[in-house]
């Protein structure tokens, strides 16, 4: 049996659409990221960095989403190039832009929505991430016009985009987006997609904005 241990709208979320897409019998334990059990024995026994997600499969855990997307891909033989051919690099180089993407959103996230007291936020620090993360936007946007996907046909490098296309509109606006808006309908659009949400859980934002404070 295959297991997915899990955080609604998280990380995970990439390796939960990869699993439907690749039609994985999947078991999903759900953990907290505020309730301190991503810090127990326990989960750390799984992940030794106490972060989401961890996959029991084929007899091993593998931590790190961008490991176990690759892993899934190499030994499923689906929905990535394989060695040796043309698309490789691309593809190996959008798993990585995923991650960095990924990380100017935790920021985003961590100041808009888990730091507490608001006063503990950095105005200056949240500004410098949103024009980051804006940056980043703006690459996909130039590579995807004109494209449905990030490779020539679909890919696990889509899904490895599955915890940031539901965060990155959260924080800068769609406006001057229409090639990366389209791609994020067609991505969400997917069956596959639609089943990990329904099984995962719901997303973690109050909100479908997050205007930068005053300061």
């Amino acid at each position: 049996m295959t297991i997915l241990h899990h955080v609604p709208g998280s990380r995970s979320h990439r390796v939960l659409w990869l699993l439907e897409e690749l039609g994985e019998e999947t078991e999903i334990r759900t953990w907290s990221l505020t309730g301190g059990d991503l810090r127990s024995p326990e989960f750390r026994a799984l992940s030794p960095a106490g972060r989401i997600p961890a996959l029991q499969i084929d007899g091993q855990v593998i931590f790190e989403s961008g490991a176990i997307v690759q892993y899934l891909t190499e030994t499923r033989a689906r929905l990535a190039p394989a060695p040796g051919t043309a698309e490789r690099a691309a593809f190996l180089e959008w798993l990585s832009f995923a991650e960095t993407q990924a990380n100017i959103l935790q920021a985003l996230n961590i100041h808009h929505i888990f730091l507490r007291p608001e006063s503990a936020r950095s105005v200056p620090l949240m500004t410098l991430e949103t024009k980051r993360l804006a940056v980043t936007m703006q690459a996909m946007e130039a590579h995807l016009t004109g494209r449905d996907w990030l490779l020539d046909e679909f890919s696990a490098a889509d899904c490895m985009f599955g915890f940031n296309m539901d965060a990155m509109f959260r924080f800068v606006p769609r406006a001057g987006f229409p090639a990366l808006s389209a791609w994020t309908a067609r991505a969400q659009a997917r069956p596959a997609h639609q089943r990990a949400v329904e099984k995962g859980g719901a997303s973690m934002y109050a909100q479908d904005f997050y205007e930068l404070p005053d300061g």
